[in-house]
């Protein structure tokens, strides 16, 4: 990876704040866009601004053959079967949301998340539980802050209707990883279905769908170079074809009655409305920016850096690193809390932080509420790697972060 040349094709990555350049470390949170992206949505904005979809002229026919493109492409990054297996959402929360409300369930059905899921899939569960009367059962951690799998395991010795296991395949609270293909196999042995959050997945390692055999995977683009307000779901064609759609109206038809409608096939019928076909074909660009680089490679690079950033804060005092302790469990994320006996909290180291040193990080519970409660843990400060972050970067946080807490124990 060319650091120096990959850094160029990020505008803000020039911009400086103060007299000094931005050090972007909230990349869990979103990503910065290249201008690869911004140039292939200026043109469809410039060159044919048109719908897709639905008319018959030449620009419109353009926006179609966009379309097409960036859903073939995002089938490829994730290695699914087809293409109608890829439905435009808005977000992973519109994704997993979908299922939730699309799938068939039935009063009893059990549906197992994890200890650190982000808000996104605990809320539907917790909604469904009192709408359809569906059991939400918590597998929690093991000590080490890994995934208890004989215990997964064990919950489908004792029950017999656990219909969906619905899980972050990377936690944005720490970085960690669960074992999918395991948790696949065993779930699918007791016919079970698989749905994966792969927002923090997606973007920072290879994912291969046909290889995991996972159900449903939801994915946010803007978390992966790409545009706000869009999102991947993707869903086995069978169980798709099944499912009844979450919102209707136009594009989602062929033909109405004042009595009936006919359904379109997936993914037509899932994408109800006019859609952020800007978005869509940003979305093929970022694919393509992230593709050019290499997965393997952005997995490599954020580790390394991980590795530097915690072997030189993990012995400061009052600091506890959130999740395994070994960097190469927790990706591109540093999430830890601070103990600040002469007062202040996360929210104020990420301040300081940011006003001394341009320093963007997280603080906060990270829309994981319910593992800092569940814990009685106090906020927490985040910082998240990616492909355009250096060496140099993670030595200037380092040194600031040092400075910053001494502030609050003088």
């Amino acid at each position: 990876m060319d650091l120096e040349k990959i850094r160029l094709d990020f505008p803000a990555l020039a911009k400086k704040w103060n007299g000094k350049q931005l050090i972007y470390f909230d990349n869990a949170c979103m990503t910065l866009k290249p201008g690869q992206v911004m140039d292939a949505m200026d043109r469809y904005y410039s060159d044919y601004p048109v719908c897709g979809g639905r008319s018959l002229h030449r620009m419109a026919k353009q926006v179609d053959e966009k379309v097409t493109e960036s859903r073939e492409k995002i089938q490829k990054f994730l290695g699914a079967a087809r293409p109608e297996e890829i439905i435009f959402t808005r977000n992973t929360t519109e994704g997993l949301n979908l299922v939730a409300n699309c799938l068939e369930f039935k009063k009893g059905d059990i549906v197992l998340t994890t200890d650190r899921e982000h808000n996104s899939n605990l809320i539907p569960w917790q909604i469904q539980s009192h709408r359809k009367g569906i059991r939400h059962v918590i597998v929690y951690s093991d000590q080490d802050n890994t995934f208890d799998l004989a215990g997964f395991e064990e919950i489908f010795n004792k029950n017999n209707n656990v219909r969906l296991v619905s899980m972050v395949h990377t936690a944005n609270l720490d970085g960690y990883t669960i074992p999918a293909k395991e948790i696949v196999k065993i779930a699918h042995d007791h016919s079970a279905l698989v749905m994966l959050d792969g927002a923090q997945s997606a973007p920072h390692r290879p994912v291969d769908l046909k290889a995991l055999d996972v159900d449903f995977f939801a994915l946010s683009i803007h978390k992966m170079l790409g545009p706000t307000g869009m999102g991947v779901l993707y869903g086995k064609q069978h169980l798709l074809e099944k499912m009844a759609p979450f919102m209707v109206g136009g594009d989602t038809v062929s033909d109405t009655t004042f009595e009936a409608a006919k359904f379109l096939p997936t993914p037509e019928k899932f994408e109800a409305g006019l859609q952020n076909y800007a978005g869509i074909i940003g979305s093929g660009a970022a694919v393509d920016y992230l593709t050019k680089i290499g997965l393997s490679n952005i997995e490599k690079h954020e580790e390394r850096l991980n590795r530097i950033i915690t072997e030189r804060i993990k012995d400061i005092p009052g600091l506890t690193i959130i999740g395994p302790q070994d960097p190469g469990q927790r990706g591109g994320i540093i999430s830890f809390t601070v103990e600040l006996p002469k007062g202040g909290d996360a929210h104020d180291i990420a301040i300081v932080l940011d006003e001394t040193a341009n320093i963007a990080v997280r603080s906060g519970a990270f829309c994981v509420h319910s593992w800092f409660n569940y814990r009685k843990c106090q906020p927490a400060v985040r910082a998240s790697l990616y492909l355009y972050n250096t060496e140099d970067e993670a030595e200037t946080f380092i040194d600031t972060l040092r400075k910053t807490i001494n502030l609050f124990n003088p």
